[in-house]
């Protein structure tokens, strides 16, 4: 098959394909196509066909035309993170090793600080970097893809706290969006708002989505205001979201009656968030899913979740969960074990690591790392981690990286890093740290900020003894009670 768009083009091509609420800018995708088709000339021109790309933007209409243009030259999407530090970024792209790099003005500075060997253009004028757009074009041979084929990569930290690219084919993004538009009712006349940033699964999932369905992406910010006017104003029928920015917008006023989906996923949904919507008539789809596997993996209708909270609903179609036990053997219906999925949506594995891609599956399939079973319904309810991962405000963080940088501060021996319960974010990250000299939180929070995302920064600070176990190990739940005893 071709791109995806090219094909939309032609089936729908005065239906509005993109609006931006920030500028009120719309286009049909006849003119998206038109102007996918003029940078897939120019990236053609820079040599980027049947490899990679790197991009560190934000989620703006550019950047949905970088994606397509990306598949309409036969290349892979690497999405970085426009907000990560100059070290993360580095790492990152070692990893990566991207064809080539694309930019906007807010990430010049990023990109250009690192030096990269590769070709770097952006897609503003009137920076420091030159402008995509002051390329030649080139003739553009769009190649035929296959389910098979890789289409993005994206970056997670997994539990090891270092890099790895998830690799997500043709076939998965495909099956993922047919999967999701059956589960939630999409119809050809949506308006799905997604104000997610693209250098994860839940912002860039509805840029390739609505392709596939036909509908109209609505890009919008993530502040509550003015996410909650660019709803009202284009009639939004759908909106991705994670949990703390819908309890932010329920806090900014009233949701249109518009809204059919409201996409809840990234981390747990708190009952109470749930009963909220429940009382103002929300039409709530509480979700668990993972990059491995193109995003849901389960979500449950509104019904469902006032009916039984807490539940994540039933696996999608085609999707299959099982529960398996410490042993690797599945568990009846009702018993805790670990998460195992598999089906079309679930990654080939990791890229360039072999090892990180053979411990990641199991005969079943994937292994999530997630505790939780499946109810006598087949209704699926998460109760935890099988790891240390924390979930924050829909983030993923690994603790063994923060340990890494708060300990490269010369007055910290040690540290230990957990997720503290927080009703807003889910998780808040808190640091018990064993210091050698007199050491104040403000430096620590000076160390952390040039080193880390803001999403990694802790934010629960305090010094003291850290407990262990009788074997040595750091006692997690003591070390988690002494923090939130820290706050009150």
């Amino acid at each position: 098959m071709r791109d995806w768009l090219s094909h939309r083009a032609v089936v729908s091509p005065d239906t509005t394909a993109l609006t931006a609420s920030t500028t009120g800018a719309s286009e049909t995708y006849a003119a998206l196509d038109a102007a996918v088709e003029d940078l897939a000339a120019r990236l053609t021109a820079l040599g980027v066909t049947n490899g990679t790309l790197g991009i560190v933007l934000h989620s703006r209409p550019a950047a949905v035309r970088v994606v397509h243009a990306a598949m309409r030259v036969g290349a892979v999407v690497i999405p970085f993170g426009p907000d990560g530090t100059e070290s993360e970024f580095t790492e990152q792209l070692k990893h990566a090793d991207p064809d080539c790099l694309i930019c906007e003005q807010a990430t010049e500075r990023l990109v250009t600080a690192v030096d990269p060997s590769v070709p770097v253009r952006s897609v503003d004028s009137g920076g420091q970097v030159r402008a995509l757009t002051g390329e030649p074009r080139a003739p553009v041979d769009t190649p035929e893809w296959q389910f098979d084929d890789p289409l993005v990569m994206l970056f997670t930290s997994g539990t090891t706290g270092h890099p790895k690219l998830v690799v997500l084919t043709v076939g998965n993004v495909c099956m993922s969006a047919v999967a999701s538009a059956d589960r939630l009712g999409v119809l050809p006349t949506d308006r799905w708002c997604s104000p997610l940033g693209i250098h994860h699964m839940g912002g860039l999932a509805p840029i390739y989505r609505a392709v596939i369905d036909g509908t109209t992406l609505l890009l919008a910010s993530t502040d509550p205001k003015p996410l909650l006017d660019a709803l009202t104003e284009y009639e939004a029928t759908g909106v991705s979201l994670v949990p703390v920015v819908l309890d932010r917008l329920l806090d900014a006023g009233t949701l249109p009656d518009s809204l059919r989906s409201v996409l809840l996923g990234g981390a747990p949904a708190s009952e109470a968030l749930i009963e909220r919507c429940d009382d103002r008539g929300i039409p709530v789809y509480p979700t668990y899913g993972m990059t491995e596997a193109a995003s849901q993996i389960a979500t449950a209708r509104p019904s469902e979740a006032t009916a039984t909270p807490g539940t994540v609903g039933r696996p999608l179609f085609l999707t299959t969960v099982t529960v398996v036990d410490s042993s690797g053997t599945p568990v009846s219906a009702g018993e805790r074990g670990e998460i195992i999925v598999s089906g079309p949506t679930v990654t080939p594995g990791y890229y360039e690591d072999p090892q990180a891609t053979a411990a990641a599956f199991c005969e079943f399939g994937f292994r999530t790392g997630d505790i939780g079973y499946l109810d006598a319904d087949n209704r699926l309810w998460i109760e935890g981690r099988a790891d240390d991962r924390i979930v924050t405000g829909g983030e993923t963080v690994d603790p063994t990286e923060i340990v890494e940088v708060v300990c490269e501060h010369p007055a910290i021996t040690d540290a230990a890093v957990v997720g503290v319960p927080d009703e807003e974010w889910g998780e808040r990250i808190g640091v018990l740290l064993e210091r050698s000299d007199a050491v104040e939180k403000q430096a620590i929070d000076a160390h952390c900020r040039s080193r880390l995302s803001s999403h990694k920064r802790p934010r629960i600070v305090a010094f003291g003894s850290i407990p262990r176990t009788a074997s040595g190990t750091i006692d997690r739940e003591a070390v988690r009670e002494r923090l939130t005893a820290s706050t009150t």
